[in-house]
């Protein structure tokens, strides 16, 4: 956005970013949130602090000290967001899925050669799991974990030269001792345990207080194909159409190939649906799970 439209929308932002950083105890930090939710919107391809701070004329150490050193509650401000789209968009399904951050060094916390689909290959990358609340028109990237690969957890490392190394590197990247190496699914259950019920956010009783049921979640075939992870969903009562498990998936497939096909075109060649989930567009339709148990 330029400097013009940002100041066109400022006071809805600034009312926007006054409800979602209300938690936050301090003015200034509410404040520099507010700032820094500005400079993301700039123009720019650039969204680093410096850049960022040099299109909004101000100091970049403020922007800086925000986000690295001050002390606020990241997670409520994600839960204020995430129950915010709730009351304002349609929720028709939930979104797992796990992006890839090329980087250059080895310093950046959680940085390893590691595959990313983002990318579509192994390289030198954090990633991250990541769960959005979407509909046909909107979504929003409700919360994140950081992927702790097995190189950087010292705990999980039998080699002492290894583990010491990893351990090192976790100091210097100031990551805390609770975080370690966990499958990508199981960093996925607990963002979705985070975002149920009165203890957590309750984003999804939200959602079905507002459309009678809860969201469909949907994921890749990365997620889909683990067994524990569906059986995991299941136990929850959430619905899981993960992958090629979901059976109204598979009903729909042999709908479709029992039907009359061109002449010389294979019975499944018109069934795109397939490649698409595997590519990770997914984004199932709610009333084909109605009833689903």
């Amino acid at each position: 956005m330029t400097p013009e439209e940002i100041a066109v929308v400022r006071p809805r932002l600034a009312g926007f970013a006054a409800e979602m950083l209300g938690d936050l105890p301090r003015k200034d930090q509410r404040a520099a949130g507010e700032l820094y939710a500005r400079g993301l919107l700039t123009d720019g391809q650039r969204k680093s602090m410096q850049p960022m701070a040099a299109r909004l004329g101000a100091d970049h150490q403020r922007l800086q000290q925000f986000i690295t050193s001050s002390t606020w509650d990241y997670a409520a401000v994600r839960g204020n967001v995430a129950r915010w789209f709730a009351a304002s968009q349609r929720v028709d399904a939930v979104v797992v899925d796990d992006t890839g951050f090329p980087k250059d060094g080895d310093a950046s916390p959680c940085v390893a050669r590691q595959y990313s689909g983002t990318l579509g290959k192994k390289a030198n990358c954090q990633v991250a799991v990541s769960v959005h609340l979407v509909n046909e028109q909107a979504s929003c990237a409700a919360d994140w974990r950081l992927f702790c690969p097995r190189s950087w957890d010292d705990a999980a490392l039998e080699d002492p030269v290894r583990a010491a190394r990893a351990a090192g590197r976790r100091a210097r990247a100031r990551i805390p001792d609770d975080v370690r190496h966990q499958e990508k699914w199981r960093l996925a259950l607990e963002m979705l345990d985070e975002m149920a019920g009165a203890e957590g956010w309750g984003v999804l009783d939200q959602v079905a207080a507002a459309g009678g049921t809860r969201p469909v979640v949907t994921a890749d075939a990365g997620y889909g194909d683990n067994t524990t992870f569906r059986l995991e969903l299941e136990r929850a009562r959430r619905r899981c159409p993960a992958g090629d498990a979901c059976p109204a998936r598979r009903a729909r497939q042999a709908a479709r190939a029992r039907l009359p096909q061109p002449a010389g075109e294979p019975a499944d060649a018109g069934d795109r649906e397939r490649g698409q989930d595997r590519a990770g567009h997914l984004a199932t339709r709610h009333q084909d799970h109605q009833g689903q148990p």
